[in-house]
């Protein structure tokens, strides 16, 4: 299944791209699919990473569908 990857500001500063298209197994989890971006792009590593599907915060345990954006960003604390 193919699957959409957002990068939204330091991940996309650390990619050097927007958006990335990810073929993964059918039945895959979020989990997994950050797993093969990590492996791609080893210096996310450095960062502390959320994700979101198609809009939504997810467990890493959500599986994805043929078709699912998953965005990942760098969490921002404030205050």
């Amino acid at each position: 299944m193919n699957v959409r990857v957002l990068f939204f500001g330091a991940t996309a500063d650390d990619t050097g791209r927007r958006s990335i298209e990810l073929s993964l197994k059918d039945e895959s989890s979020a989990d997994s699919a950050l797993g093969e971006v990590l492996a791609q792009f080893p210096r996310l590593k450095n960062h502390r990473l959320l994700f979101a599907v198609n809009q939504e915060y997810v467990s890493g345990e959500h599986n994805l569908s043929e078709g699912d954006e998953l965005a990942v960003f760098t969490a921002v604390s404030g205050g």
